[in-house]
């Protein structure tokens, strides 16, 4: 590719897509500036979607803070440090994180193309390895899928309850009874819900304008995480629910920095009871469990909106919430698969293997696009009292990607030791440092209050 410093505008046009998806008036756009240059490097344009997805969760926060302000502060992206923050924001000093995947996990090559196994959950593992027949070792593994057609192998996994995708071509998807139902879908899809409430009784500090707001947090790996890591960062008190026995090694010390994180037996009676009474105290609910998962607890949708008329309900699944995969689990590495993300990456870069994003940008983007969509609705409750609902999907942010415009990149330069903040964060895991918060939001300081604690380390109330 040739290299040349690229000007903002790609960005910018992302953004106001973003924007409008997110409910927000065009002209609001023209308070967003970015900073910085350099690109991952990706033959899609990665920072590019780095800069205009945490830009439009800036935007949002901007704009709670007008509504108490009356006059809109300016909002800056620093693409060189939102790009790393869509990496690994965390820094560790005398310690070192866990391999990112297991020895399972990765691309193999079928029969007929190639497919990605995604292994990292023991009960995802077990359930591939039950599939294809042998032991927990990778040249056995690569044996038993260069047997099967990869659309098979798929299919065979999902239906035991695994976790896979085999790679399709961007045509091969737009094709697919799912790609069409992905692009048939808004990039945020919203119901709102009547009759009003009575207004909530925080009030945007325009200093920390979250303050006060309390966000039920069931999210796992990465993109609900990524959103509820950015509402704490500008005051929001999250609470982390997860089951007792479960964790993730390589990410939680990475996205819990700010909240705090408590454990449920949901199967039990006493567990759910707690979680309905947390939920009715609420002003925020993140989830992103397994579609259907939170029903099968008797917290459906109607439900909840029982429970908490007022909610702002923010949700996310894998493939999108219509069409014949609306039910099926997944992750990033898996949509970038599905989607031709990986196909196009070994294609267009000449390479012999498929070549997924530098990061897992589809995890990070959705996850600032679903902060925004928080706060957007936390807005919408403070103006009328009424609470509202927004569906977003790693298979439409893909999309988004997908479709955006490209541009010759100029690489990004290696990190520098003033990308790094200076404050020492005392894990639970050992000593560590953060990049930079990749956003200013005009007199709201991005920082977090609570360093990143083990999951079950806090008790489950407010």
């Amino acid at each position: 590719m040739v290299e040349h410093r690229v000007t903002p505008e790609s960005a910018l046009a992302l953004a106001a897509e973003a924007w409008a998806a997110l409910q927000g008036d065009a002209s609001e756009c023209r308070h967003l500036s970015l900073a910085g240059h350099g690109d991952l490097p990706s033959v899609f344009p990665v920072t590019d979607l780095a800069a205009a997805s945490v830009g439009v969760a800036g935007l949002a926060v901007a704009g709670l803070i007008a509504q108490t302000a009356g006059t809109w502060p300016a909002v800056q992206v620093d693409r060189r440090l939102a790009s790393f923050w869509f990496g690994m924001s965390l820094r560790p000093e005398g310690w070192s994180l866990p391999p990112v995947w297991d020895a399972v996990a990765g691309d193999y090559r079928a029969a007929d193309g190639w497919v990605r196994l995604h292994t990292n959950a023991p009960h995802h593992r077990e359930a591939a390895l039950a599939v294809l027949g042998v032991a927990a070792d990778r040249e056995a593994v690569a044996r038993a899928v260069a047997r099967w057609d990869a659309d098979a192998l798929e299919s065979a996994l999902v239906e035991r309850g695994g976790c896979a995708a085999a790679m399709r071509s961007t045509d091969g998807w737009a094709q697919h009874a799912q790609g069409l139902a992905v692009r048939a879908e808004p990039l945020v899809h919203w119901q709102a819900f009547a009759p009003a409430m009575p207004l909530p009784a925080w009030r945007a500090d325009p200093a920390r304008p979250l303050r006060g707001v309390r966000v039920l947090d069931l999210t796992r790996i990465l993109a609900g995480p990524t959103a509820t890591r950015f509402l704490a960062g500008f005051g929001a008190e999250v609470l982390r629910i997860d089951p007792p026995g479960w964790d993730e090694p390589v990410t939680v010390p990475e996205v819990v920095l700010g909240k705090r994180c408590a454990r449920l037996d949901l199967r039990q009676r006493e567990g759910r009871q707690v979680l309905e009474a947390l939920l009715g105290q609420a002003d925020v609910l993140v989830h992103g469990l397994r579609p259907g998962a939170l029903d099968a607890l008797g917290l459906g949708a109607e439900r909840r909106r029982a429970l908490n008329p007022g909610l702002v309900d923010v949700s996310l699944s894998a493939y999108g919430w219509s069409g014949p995969w609306q039910q099926r689990r997944g992750f990033d590495s898996l949509v970038q698969m599905s989607t031709g993300i990986a196909d196009a990456g070994m294609r267009e870069g000449g390479h012999d293997r498929p070549m997924p994003l530098p990061v897992q940008a589809i995890d990070h983007a959705t996850g600032y696009l679903m902060a925004a969509a928080v706060v957007q609705g936390l807005a919408r409750r403070r103006a009328t009292g009424a609470g509202c609902a927004a569906q977003l999907s790693l298979a439409r942010t893909a999309h988004w990607l997908v479709f955006a415009a490209r541009h010759p990149v100029e690489p990004l330069a290696p990190e520098q030791a003033d990308d790094v903040g200076g404050a020492l964060e005392a894990t639970a895991w050992g000593p560590a440092r953060r990049v930079r918060a990749p956003l200013v939001v005009q007199g709201a300081l991005m920082h977090w209050e609570r360093a990143a604690l083990a999951l079950g380390s806090a008790q489950p109330h407010w």
